[in-house]
């Protein structure tokens, strides 16, 4: 699968035309710069749709988005407004053993009770939660001891049928080992964890080589 990494950087006047204001208006601007390949019948299934992007932020002036697809997007949206920068990734970029990485994850687990979604509270739990579900599931073993939950957010917005929804998400960076590697490629390209609709899941990686002087 082909893959392409892009850069979406708006300014405030592109900001706010786009009345971009909340989690919902933000994944609504996003989506608006891919082809929608999916049929209804594959929405309603819940197929993925090739797109993650995590939000950078910005200040006063500008806000920057990454984006990972396997299609390329427009190059602004509608026509005028941001600016969108895309490159191809190699696939020898996911062949490397070891990678720094930053990801927003929703840390959510299911009651076994009551089949709920509850959220994961506290830093540290939060963080075994994570190594958990590396391993299990996501075909890499995290570095507990270079692990860190930056920020945790409570985000409260309304969806596209105006219903209430309440997202968790914690900032995590570390050092991460692949485990296996068909995994692992897998988790890159879709994402890991749950939200990934709302800017969670995008994994971003830098390979960490080794040094011969260490």
């Amino acid at each position: 699968m082909s893959l392409i990494a892009s850069v979406l950087h708006l300014d405030r006047q592109a900001s706010q035309a786009l009345r971009i204001t909340d989690p919902y208006s933000l994944h609504r601007v996003v989506y608006s710069l891919y082809e929608d390949v999916r049929s209804a019948e594959k929405k309603s299934a819940s197929q993925p749709s090739g797109i993650l992007y995590a939000d950078q932020g910005g200040d006063f002036r500008s806000r920057r988005i990454l984006l990972l697809a396997d299609r390329m997007p427009a190059e602004c949206i509608d026509g005028q407004y941001g600016q969108v920068q895309s490159k191809p990734i190699a696939e020898s970029f996911l062949d490397h053993d070891r990678y720094r990485f930053k990801v927003i994850v929703n840390p959510t687990r299911r009651d076994s009770a009551s089949r709920k979604l509850l959220p994961v509270k506290g830093r540290e739990a939060i963080g075994d939660w994570f190594c958990e579900r590396a391993l299990q599931s996501w075909g890499f073993r995290v570095s507990r001891e270079h692990l860190q939950v930056d920020r945790v957010d409570v985000l409260r917005f309304k969806d596209k049928q105006q219903h209430p929804v309440t997202l968790a998400q914690a900032h995590v960076q570390g050092q991460l080992e692949v485990t296996d590697r068909t995994q692992f490629h897998t988790s890159f390209a879709r994402g890991i964890g749950r939200a990934r609709t709302f800017g969670c899941g995008l994994l971003q990686i830098v390979p960490l080589l080794d040094n011969p002087f260490a």
